[in-house]
């Protein structure tokens, strides 16, 4: 994690006039996400006033940003107790704000940790519609309660308005609640969206240590190694590592600083802009590993976390046996998973060479997109978009 910026002592006011929606979201996968459906509520709905607790995503695509929250997400126990004094104060201005402005509407955009307490928060202090008051609360992107914690449909069902879903499967997680759930379609078979990432046989490997400064600490230097063993037996290749801009990239940096050696053929690119041509792919087991799978990218999943951490979290996921989405709808390890002790270069420099050099590999990989593509569905996914969800939110 970052320096911490300082908190501001008051949110900006909104720009003119009351609030229509608040987005709230906490890591930069949500800031684009939700960038998306401001940008589509803004093309049907101009008049519409948004703020947004995220990122610059979000800001770009027309809200008014009150802070910027990616830059701060963390994962695992130990991670949230040593800035828990942060988090605390980011939660008490974001309360003090929303009781201020009373936004019509506010869309949760995944993030479960802070979002689910503060719309718990909402109800007990009766400004929600589930406690009493006239501000709907919207969530979008549900918890993964299929992987654990299952029994917070319950409380989401007791405190939230709506659940906007983007995998097809999840609404029978809710069917024992009364709460409305809607399939949105999966925002990465959207038409309308632009995958960072497209297959091409000779062009770079892609690095994708992850979106969150901590974890990039740790899966970095594997990438790193990995690379530099089978670059060894393929001096003539290239190495892209996308990212979602500082602080990420001020680590990226430092990581290559501290290993000159390793760095020979790696380029640093933002991920914005044009899809970016790549051949290979080892990543963690974010967001981006389901947009890799999509396009169609033979490669391996790596994640390796705090040691405590990763030992309670085994503990309390139960009934997965994967870690990437991709292969949790496969039911299959398509792309094979390196975790903890077994992210080992080595076996990933194995990896890498085959995805670059076995047909049967890149054929697999290819077939196992269009399965995925075939299960997810396009950005109506046979119900609405998330766009018209809210709107209709707007209306109730």
């Amino acid at each position: 994690m970052s320096a911490l910026v300082p908190i501001p002592e008051n949110f900006s006011a909104p720009d003119a006039g009351d609030v229509d929606i608040l987005f709230i979201a906490g890591e930069h996968s949500g800031d684009e996400h939700a960038a998306r459906v401001i940008d589509a509520l803004r093309r049907q709905r101009p008049e519409l006033k948004i703020a947004a607790l995220g990122g610059p995503e979000m800001q770009r695509a027309g809200a008014q940003l009150l802070f910027d929250m990616t830059g701060f997400s963390v994962v695992g126990l130990m991670e949230v107790l040593i800035h828990y004094s942060f988090f605390k104060k980011l939660f008490e201005r974001t309360f003090d704000w929303v009781r201020r402005y009373r936004p019509r509407l506010i869309c949760f955009v995944d993030y479960p940790g802070f979002n689910l307490r503060f719309a718990e928060k909402l109800r007990r202090e009766g400004l929600s519609e589930k406690g009493g008051g006239n501000i709907a609360l919207y969530y979008y992107i549900s918890p993964q309660i299929w992987a654990w914690k299952s029994g917070r449909r319950f409380k989401m069902a007791k405190t939230l308005d709506s659940l906007g879903v983007i995998f097809p499967f999840e609404i029978d997680c809710y069917k024992d609640t009364d709460l409305p759930v809607r399939f949105v379609g999966h925002p990465f078979t959207d038409a309308a969206h632009a995958s960072p990432v497209r297959y091409a046989p000779d062009a770079p490997v892609l690095l994708l240590p992850g979106s969150r400064p901590q974890a990039v600490r740790r899966i970095f230097p594997i990438l790193l190694r990995a690379w530099k063993i089978f670059r060894e037996k393929n001096p003539g290749r290239r190495a892209l590592v996308l990212h979602p801009g500082e602080p990420v990239l001020s680590v990226l940096r430092e990581q290559l600083d501290a290993m000159p050696e390793c760095a020979a053929g790696v380029e640093l690119t933002a991920r914005g802009g044009d899809a970016k041509t790549v051949s290979a792919a080892l990543m963690s087991s974010g967001t981006m590993s389901l947009s890799v799978a999509l396009a169609g990218i033979p490669g391996a999943i790596v994640y390796r976390a705090n040691a405590l951490t990763w030992i309670i979290g085994r503990q309390l996921v139960k009934g997965v046996e994967y870690l990437g989405i991709s292969n949790i709808l496969l039911k299959r390890p398509a792309w094979p998973e390196y975790l903890q002790n077994e992210a080992d270069p080595e076996k990933l420099a194995a990896r890498l060479e085959a995805c670059v050099n076995d047909s049967e590999v890149i054929y697999a990989a290819q077939e196992d997109a269009a399965t995925l593509h075939a299960m997810l569905g396009g950005s109506a996914g046979g119900s609405c978009t998330p766009a018209d969800w809210i709107a209709e939110g707007l209306m109730r």
